[in-house]
């Protein structure tokens, strides 16, 4: 029984081996971003994309996408013991700062209970929030806002 079990492993290992090499010849022939550069050759890398901080909000292109940020955020601290944005837009201090408020879920716990401090899950803003470049795409697409 062990070396009918093991002889079926062997063949099974021999049929996805001889299955995979046509794909690995074919990824061979990929083109990648980088284009026809090995991968131990560098490429110089991209200039940073303009901020766009003239123009008041970029749209989103789905109701639950987090907003962009159209200020520059490149200097800002957030780690566990301070967070620049919450200096603005924290619930405290939103209003004399004339900035919108962070949004009411950042507030709210695994329960769904309104808390007074920002969830700590919710903390680290740029996880998420990114400052709107005028950016333009890596490859072509045809995607659609559903706003």
């Amino acid at each position: 029984m062990k070396r009918m079990i093991v002889s079926m492993t062997v063949g099974l290992a021999l049929v996805l081996a001889t299955a995979l090499v046509p794909t690995l010849a074919s990824a061979e022939s990929a083109q990648s971003l980088r284009g026809k550069l090995a991968l131990s050759e560098q490429k110089s890398p991209p200039r940073a994309p303009k901020l766009k901080l003239d123009q008041d909000k970029f749209d989103r292109n789905f109701k639950t996408q987090p907003p962009l940020v159209p200020h520059k955020v490149a200097k800002y601290r957030v780690n566990l013991k301070a967070n620049r944005c919450l200096k603005c837009h924290d619930k405290a201090n939103y209003k004399e700062e004339e900035s919108p408020m962070v949004g009411k879920s950042h507030y709210m716990d695994a329960d769904g209970k309104e808390m007074k401090k920002i969830n700590m899950g919710r903390y680290f803003c740029m996880q998420c929030h990114v400052p709107q470049a005028d950016a333009k795409p890596l490859v072509a697409n045809t995607f659609k806002g559903t706003n």
